[in-house]
């Protein structure tokens, strides 16, 4: 939800730059075993974890000992090679911590040696929150309140089945003026960030909605009820939200923590501090886009030690389960370790079966709230999938593309953007005019306020342009996958990741063979959704584009599960339209065409809704047309625009 525009905003929340750059702080010559040998010639502590490497901070290292202290560690991820340093609170990228390696061990041990000290790309583990603690200060423990008081702010949110015992062991607090609720992430005793709920009361019977605010703004990556956890524990539970997590904890005294942002990701800042544990449940409801979260977390966190619950209408999540008077306990027994990759029957696929015949709807994929049409088509946005589009050039394929995954964005689809053709700060600025769906140019006092809203999106862009090479395409992919949760992927567009060796076409051909075949394979063993970008064939400008149009074999469209063609008919009609055409559905099979109507304006194809005239508006109206009965223009317009109507009726029947 947007908030009003607001001056200080801007000078208050600067964590995040405007673009997220996915592959900033990517370095490709990084693996297990590179780190391995790193660590092994300088003759430090190495013990391979479940996802991290673990060693101990370079300062207090001395020949491969072991830590004297849990909080010296040093973690590295296995995979992306990002380091946490405890000892120093410093975190970063593996280039940063190998050069940092390097410098140590050319120069002698000091005591008062400062680790990362020439090295400015490193950031802290744990940030100092003033704003947070002052928050969290503000308010009061649940138990410190009357009871009838407790219990009425709990009973607004629809909580009231959680003690206040259990609420203030994961230190829940709230405002009783206010009445909101603050669930704090406590590290070290010290709290780093707080989740504001406040609730929205549609009427004294009913609950009403509740609205999230993070303090600070930037996403946490440290999870909910870790500091409950006792030292000695090996299995935890992992929920999706934190009311999951007390609920677990209240009817099963099971440790239970939560994921910082819900199920949409799971950061890498945040495995660390899960490394302790042997075992790891992961109980995210019967919702299918958590259950598909809940496979892809199980590889993160390294699938040998997590067990999940499968989905089933009698195994919902853990609040649900409570408020239905279920027995936690009994579905918690039910969890499940994660069978083998590449074998499978079918009474593990039985639940997961019936949860999708039951949430057909949810199986369709997210759906788009600018574009209804691509809804009746396409039925949704669905993981593993590849979508070719196409167009004619200047027809607004990458305009289209821009708003098309901005859409789902808002919905919480993690999304990554490749284009290299413009770069990212045009890009950025036309996304960002189409999320405020208006002329900022015109409007630069509103641009703060749409600009610190556009940055909570969970957007992020490839900093690749002009010709690059398909495996740092593909490796800068995979590893925004593993950091980001990226669930979309966008390349604009393919031709230029061809390049111009090669002077047959046959040569050429082969080549994008080669690409779509990557990017099949991308979008299936990663379950991410990958939208290509394809430039058609020369075509004669009166005939329409079809699937054969497109550039290439005819590989590219057999692999595709979706194919859509921008057709622009301006070229060929003086009151031409354009049409997205839907050429090729692998869900469903159903074919369509959807008009697009473009303003200039606010750079969008999706038609806007049209405003509720008030009294005012209306009284406006009646002086302006009085005044204008007698305009001679008037009836002449009046006329135009039903002649407008009617072609596009006749259009869209055409069509």
């Amino acid at each position: 939800m947007l908030r009003s525009p607001d001056k200080s905003a801007s000078s208050v929340h600067r964590e995040r730059s405007f673009t997220n750059d996915a592959d900033k702080g990517y370095s490709s010559d990084v693996s297990t075993a590179i780190i391995h040998q790193v660590l092994i010639d300088l003759k430090m502590r190495l013990e391979q974890g479940h996802t991290c490497i673990i060693s101990q901070c370079p300062k207090l290292n001395r020949g491969g000992t072991s830590a004297s202290n849990k909080s010296d560690l040093l973690y590295i991820n296995s995979t992306s090679g990002h380091f946490a340093c405890q000892h120093c609170n410093t975190q970063g990228k593996w280039p940063d911590l190998k050069d940092n390696l390097l410098l140590l061990s050319t120069q002698k041990r000091r005591s008062m040696f400062q680790c990362f000290k020439d090295l400015d790309s490193v950031r802290p583990y744990i940030t100092e929150v003033s704003q947070a603690k002052e928050l969290y200060n503000h308010c009061v423990p649940l138990g410190a309140l009357q009871e009838d008081v407790a219990f009425r702010t709990l009973e607004n949110f629809g909580y009231e089945l959680i003690k206040t015992s259990v609420l203030d062991k994961y230190g829940v607090r709230c405002d009783p003026k206010l009445g909101f609720l603050a669930l704090p992430v406590i590290v070290n005793g010290q709290v780093i960030s707080v989740k504001k709920l406040t609730c929205h009361s549609q009427s004294p019977d009913t609950v009403g909605s509740i609205r999230e605010t993070l303090t600070p703004r930037a996403a946490p990556t440290n999870v909910f009820g870790l500091d409950t956890v006792a030292s000695n524990i090996k299995e935890i539970v992992l929920c999706s939200n934190e009311i999951d997590a007390m609920s677990v904890y209240q009817e099963t005294k099971k440790p239970s923590i939560s994921l910082p942002r819900g199920f949409s990701s799971l950061p890498q800042e945040a495995l660390p501090s899960l490394e302790r544990f042997k075992t790891i449940v992961l109980w995210f409801g019967d919702d299918i886009r958590a259950w598909e979260t809940a496979k892809l977390f199980a590889k993160k966190l390294n699938s040998k030690r997590c067990h999940i619950i499968r989905p089933s209408s009698h195994e919902p999540g853990p609040f649900t389960a409570l408020t239905q008077g279920l027995r936690l306990s009994s579905i918690l027994v039910k969890s499940r370790p994660i069978a083998h990759e590449s074998i499978v029957s079918f009474s593990h696929l039985r639940q997961e079966i019936l949860s999708q015949l039951l949430h057909t709807e949810q199986v369709a994929g997210v759906k788009w709230k600018r574009f209804g049409t691509l809804n009746k088509l396409l039925k949704g946005h669905r993981r593993g999938e590849l979508t070719v589009f196409t167009g004619p050039t200047g027809s607004g394929k990458t305009t289209f593309m821009s708003e098309y995954s901005l859409d789902l964005c808002m919905q919480g689809v993690n999304t990554l953007w490749g284009s290299f053709e413009i770069n990212n700060a045009r890009l950025g600025k036309m996304m960002l005019t189409q999320f405020a769906m208006t002329n900022l140019s015109k409007r630069l006092d509103l641009f703060d306020y749409f600009a610190d809203n556009f940055q909570t999106l969970p957007m992020y862009f490839m900093t690749f342009h002009g010709q690059e090479s398909l495996k740092k395409v593909i490796d800068a992919m995979s590893h925004a996958v593993y950091v980001h949760d990226i669930a979309h992927v966008i390349v604009d567009n393919l031709q230029f990741m061809m390049g111009v060796g090669g002077s047959e076409w046959t040569d050429r051909f082969m080549k994008q063979d080669a690409i779509i075949a990557a990017f099949r394979k991308f979008a299936t063993n990663m379950n991410c959704h990958v939208s290509l970008v394809i430039h058609p064939r020369k075509e004669k400008e009166s005939e329409d584009l079809t699937t054969a149009s497109v550039f290439g074999t005819a590989k590219a469209t057999q692999e595709a599960d979706n194919v859509l063609i921008l057709q622009d008919r301006r070229l060929t009609s003086v009151r031409g339209r354009k049409y997205i055409q839907v050429t090729k559905n692998r869900f469903d099979g159903e074919l369509g065409l959807m008009l697009l109507k473009f303003d200039k304006e606010s750079l969008s194809f999706s038609a806007k809704e049209k405003e509720k005239p008030s009294s005012k508006k209306i009284f406006v109206d009646e002086v302006e047309r009085k005044d204008n009965e007698f305009d001679s223009e008037q009836p002449q317009k009046s006329m135009e625009e039903k002649e407008d109507e009617e072609e596009t009726k006749e259009e869209e029947e055409e069509l």
